[in-house]
């Protein structure tokens, strides 16, 4: 394998690892600062056990994070050195911003939210949560800032073989930030819903080994859960939808390859359903098309033609010389359908369950199989943001920053082949006992419950103990 191919494998798999809790921290504390918020207007307890329940798992979700941030920022430097050199005049504001005020923010009031309880009044202490999820917003939205220069660089001028920032409005103003960034929280506030629902519905498939309080606590948690996956992924299909016709002007490349078309579609244009590519001879081999489509989600209207790959490719040729500007098109082309299918069952499980949790017939908690898809569906959002960042990074080929510098400028000059087997092998397994850890963690505080605290609580109160019993001895 080459430097190049092992430095990518690397960068892939740092990504999309963090990216696993980016969206569950930021999705879970909203959903947790929810449940507090309904604590302090209501005054119910059982909306205090919640916040803390689900707030645990929250806290293993953002332990977990930073490590895997920590790691990704290390192998930029690491193997990723020449394109640092390039882009550190950019990146270095806003994430600088994202460290010092978002982070430090986000950690700060987490650390207040974790140990204040009953030590300060309700609404000061709801105040931390809601502020750790301003903060954890924040800290994407700087992150995300970086990343929209890379796919559409506005606001700055190359000077000495770097890009060096003129316009710092333009970089936080840029079209493709508002898309990113809006389809990015939106996904975290579906998958934040989805966890929720999803894991209680595990549980309450063993309601028979529950206590009757507990198993409300759960149904409490599904309908919460549903009820905020339901507004996100209304919410990441239409920012999704945005996003997908600014492709169009801003990187028509990526788009063409998504559709998985060569040559120009003509008007009205085709939407293709399935097809597989001869990406050797760059040419379709089969597909499965539906009439006018295209044309409607591209444009909202039954005409319009979308250029095709060659086209597309004979521009860029033009325009920044002779290389391979075709991307991997059988990746793009099934990673956008499955982010799209994996949406919509988010969408049509979250507004179903509502339906069948409803109090006049809530037929789904005593329907195993409507759990068993409930609790599946808990995957769903992890696989369609691996998905779409997939479309993200992959459909930039061969550019890291968009017509201004290629994969083989960025990477380091002094890396080997050894040395990135060693760093992939390494990382590979650190992953994994994360994910163990994780996952292993996550079930221990499902089995312990909600009100497995105040369980403890009341045990320690009940054991006052005589000194002199022999017992104690």
């Amino acid at each position: 394998m080459s430097i190049v191919t092992l430095a990518r494998f690397q960068f892939a798999m740092t990504t999309i690892f963090h990216f696993f809790f980016v969206p569950f921290t930021i999705g879970t504390a909203l959903a947790v600062a929810i449940m507090e918020l309904c604590y302090v207007k209501t005054n119910n307890e059982e909306y205090k056990k919640l916040t803390k329940f689900w707030g645990n798992i929250m806290l293993l979700s953002f332990a977990v994070g930073v490590v895997t941030g920590i790691i990704q920022e290390f192998q930029f430097g690491m193997n990723w050195s020449d394109y640092s050199r390039f882009v550190g005049d950019i990146f270095g504001a806003p994430l600088a911003v994202e460290a010092l005020l978002a982070f430090f923010m986000e950690s700060t009031f987490l650390g207040l939210w974790m140990f204040t309880w009953d030590k300060v009044g309700k609404k000061l202490h709801a105040t931390f949560i809601w502020l750790v999820v301003a903060g954890s917003m924040l800290s994407a939205m700087w992150i995300l800032a970086a990343n929209s220069f890379m796919q559409h660089p506005v606001g700055y001028t190359i000077r000495h073989g770097r890009a060096e920032m003129t316009d710092f409005l333009a970089l936080i103003t840029n079209s493709q930030f508002f898309y990113e960034y809006g389809h990015v929280i939106t996904g975290a506030i579906t998958m934040g819903g989805i966890i929720v629902a999803g894991l209680a519905a595990f549980r309450l498939l063993k309601k028979d080994k529950l206590s009757a309080t507990t198993t409300n606590l759960y149904k409490k948690s599904v309908r919460l859960g549903l009820v905020i996956s339901l507004i996100g992924s209304i919410s990441v299909m239409g920012i999704g939808d945005l996003q997908m016709k600014a492709l169009l002007n801003d990187q028509p490349m990526k788009f063409a390859a998504m559709e998985g078309d060569y040559k120009d579609s003509g008007d009205p244009a085709a939407w293709t359903v399935v097809a597989w590519a001869n990406e050797a001879k760059h040419e379709e081999v089969f597909g499965v098309k539906i009439p006018y489509m295209l044309s409607i989600l591209s444009y909202g209207k039954p005409s319009g033609s979308v250029k095709g790959m060659d086209t597309v490719n004979k521009e860029l040729t033009a325009k920044y010389g002779k290389r391979n500007y075709y991307p991997m098109v059988n990746t793009l082309f099934y990673s956008f359908r499955l982010m799209a299918a994996f949406g919509v069952l988010m969408f049509l499980v979250s507004a179903l369950g509502l339906f069948f949790t409803r109090k006049k017939n809530p037929i789904l908690y005593e329907k195993k199989w409507m759990l068993w898809i409930m609790g599946l569906t808990t995957f769903a959002p992890f696989l369609a943001n691996t998905f779409g960042w997939m479309i993200t990074e992959f459909g930039r080929y061969p550019w890291t920053v968009y017509g201004l510098f290629t994969i083989q400028q960025s990477v380091s000059p002094n890396v080997s082949v050894t040395s990135l087997l060693i760093s992939n092998t390494v990382y590979f397994l650190l992953f994994t006992s994360l994910a163990i850890t994780m996952i292993g963690l996550v079930v221990r505080e499902l089995k312990k419950g909600p009100e497995y605290e105040e369980e403890q609580l009341r045990a320690v109160t009940n054991a006052s103990v005589d000194p002199f019993d022999k017992g104690a001895f």
